[in-house]
């Protein structure tokens, strides 16, 4: 990307961001949703994500499935603004200019991994009130008492009850969340992307708009994949962090993750495994689409290697 680019990255993320949430939202509902029941002693509530899906169709409406994604729309246009500007920018410094070329893992895994630590602290209040919004609805067993009219609702009690703090609840999870999944997203992302121009060109295949959007389809669709399938386990003890407001809930993730372990092995720490695989393809695609063609509409220039 130009040196000069400036504000239009983050502009570009922010498309980014909001692409992704109109496509992945409705998985990521029935993740959260999974992953909050499923994993309680209690039992298990859902038989898989098809079912929880159909349960929520059948009771709330297609309402349901979008149900939080006022606070996720903010969250992720705040988030995707600044990982996409944060790592385009870092990336730039760290490779003294130059944006073209075979990859280089020293300059993007430090870029995503700070770009991804950085907005873990505006992430995490925003997905704090989405999922304690997405673990209600008709069937939940949260208690009618603890329940919010909407995201505002939800924000003004949590700190009214537990504090400023109780906002940031899960801080700690959702930064090692964000700075591994960033860093195994940009690169794989970065990697892929490399490959398949690569390709191209070696079978002197023409470059074009579609032919982009091609490679941004599978480069930000394996990144996505790739990204959750590293960090599902710590996503699954964040949603428990922040859906359980009693005061005696550990917040250690690994505590949490070796309780689960010990109850339902392998399988309870890729709780919600099956929604999320199957949102972070085309949620991540779409990103990386969006982000491409908006950086192409705002005058940045990437090398297609």
């Amino acid at each position: 990307m130009e040196g000069n680019s400036g504000y239009k990255d983050y502009v570009a993320g922010l498309t980014a961001g909001i692409a992704m949430v109109v496509t992945g939202h409705p998985f990521d509902t029935v993740k959260v949703k999974l992953q909050k029941h499923n994993t309680e002693a209690r039992g298990i509530q859902y038989k898989n994500g098809l079912h929880c899906a159909a349960r929520i169709l059948k009771t709330e409406g297609v309402k349901g499935l979008y149900r939080g994604a006022t606070s996720s729309f903010i969250g992720m246009a705040f988030e995707s603004s600044l990982v996409f500007g944060i790592y385009s920018q870092t990336k730039l410094l760290l490779q003294g200019g130059s944006d073209g070329g075979k990859p280089q893992p020293q300059a993007i895994v430090p870029s995503a991994a700070f770009g991804g630590a950085i907005i873990s602290f505006i992430l995490c209040p925003s997905e704090l009130v989405k999922c304690r919004m997405q673990v209600q609805g008709a069937d939940s067993v949260v208690l009618s008492s603890r329940r919010y009219c909407g995201p505002l609702e939800c924000a003004l009690k949590t700190v009214k009850y537990e504090g400023i703090t109780g906002i940031f609840r899960g801080g700690f999870t959702t930064l090692l969340r964000e700075s591994i999944g960033n860093a195994v997203f940009f690169s794989t992302y970065e990697y892929v992307r490399y490959h398949l121009h690569l390709q191209l060109k070696d079978a002197s295949f023409e470059s074009s708009q579609l032919t982009d959007v091609g490679v941004g389809i599978m480069s930000g669709g394996l990144g996505g994949i790739a990204c959750w399938t590293a960090v599902l386990p710590l996503d699954v003890a964040k949603t428990i962090i922040q859906t359980t407001p009693e005061k005696n809930q550990t917040r250690n993730p690994f505590r949490i993750l070796q309780s689960i372990y010990a109850r339902s092995g392998l399988r309870g720490c890729y709780t919600g495994l099956g929604p999320t695989i199957v949102r972070a393809f085309p949620a991540n695609a779409a990103a990386i689409v969006t982000w491409e063609l908006s950086a192409k509409l705002l005058g940045i220039k990437r090398d297609l290697n």
